[in-house]
């Protein structure tokens, strides 16, 4: 694609502008680190066009506040750019496991799921952010075809990201943007932590 340009434009009736203008969805999966934080660099572009943000975090700690968070939260009280909302699902429930038995777990996803659905349906928001939502879908916890069908039928000019490793294989081929974070090297393979301002 250079310069932002097709390699091929279909014949599907549509002009440049409909065709640039649909909405996507996008996966952003693989074993490295960035998933989020390219998601949420997508929100920040998203926020910038006035749109109304959605970001539902399916496994991150409630406990936690992680820079994106902060940042996001501070830009949508602005009123310079679009408003945002930031949800954190359940108790942040998948490092730890700490609170609650797996079906609790489970009923947690399904319950936000059941939420997202909704907004879906009436066209809450202009751009969503599913963080780690592969694994509730990788556990089983909240059904593959069901999010694929509503992803597929959702009315207006909605995106959608959707964060976290083994993202299932129907997601993927439902997907119009799926991005593989691999690794080539990292700082834990020398023994270093995660650090402030790099992982949070």
């Amino acid at each position: 694609m250079p310069q932002g340009k097709p390699a091929v434009v279909p014949d599907d009736g549509l002009t440049t502008r409909q065709r640039r203008n649909r909405p996507i969805v996008a996966v952003h999966t693989g074993p490295m680190k960035g998933k989020s934080t390219a998601a949420f660099g997508m929100a920040l572009r998203a926020w910038n066009q006035g749109w109304n943000i959605g970001v539902f975090q399916f496994v991150k700690s409630a406990k936690w506040r992680v820079g994106e968070e902060n940042a996001l939260r501070t830009l949508g009280e602005t009123g310079q750019g679009g408003p945002v909302e930031w949800h954190k699902m359940g108790e942040g429930w998948s490092w730890s496991r700490k609170k609650g038995t797996d079906e609790d777990h489970a009923e947690n996803a399904r319950e936000g799921w059941a939420e997202i659905k909704r907004r879906l349906a009436e066209e809450t928001h202009d751009f969503y952010v599913l963080d780690e939502f592969t694994y509730p879908l990788h556990w089983g916890w909240v059904d593959v075809d069901d999010v694929v069908e509503t992803l597929r039928t959702r009315p207006g000019r909605q995106h959608v990201v959707i964060t976290g490793r083994n993202a299932p294989q129907p997601l993927v081929e439902a997907a119009d943007l799926v991005a593989e974070m691999s690794k080539v090297a990292h700082p834990m393979d020398a023994g270093q932590k995660g650090q402030r301002g790099i992982e949070w």
